[in-house]
């Protein structure tokens, strides 16, 4: 099944956070459309929840160095 993650961030700093997180993000298998809300400090992700799960997604974007301060799952 088809979810949204939404994840809220803390410290983006500047537009190459946006591309950075969005490049790390796509690489991972099961994420498909992201948009990074620069300004609300949010990652939006569509995913295959047979492949991945918001707790992937948050350790990639911790591993990059943000701090990943709430998650929300939707279904799609």
């Amino acid at each position: 099944m088809n979810k949204k993650v939404i994840l809220q961030l803390d410290a983006l700093t500047c537009p190459s956070c946006l591309t950075k997180i969005e490049g790390a993000l796509k690489a991972q298998p099961g994420v498909g459309a992201i948009k990074v809300l620069f300004n609300a400090g949010k990652v939006k992700a569509e995913i295959d929840d047979s492949q991945t799960n918001a707790d992937a997604l948050s350790d990639v974007v911790t591993k990059l160095g943000y701090e990943v301060q709430g998650v929300k799952v939707k279904d799609l």
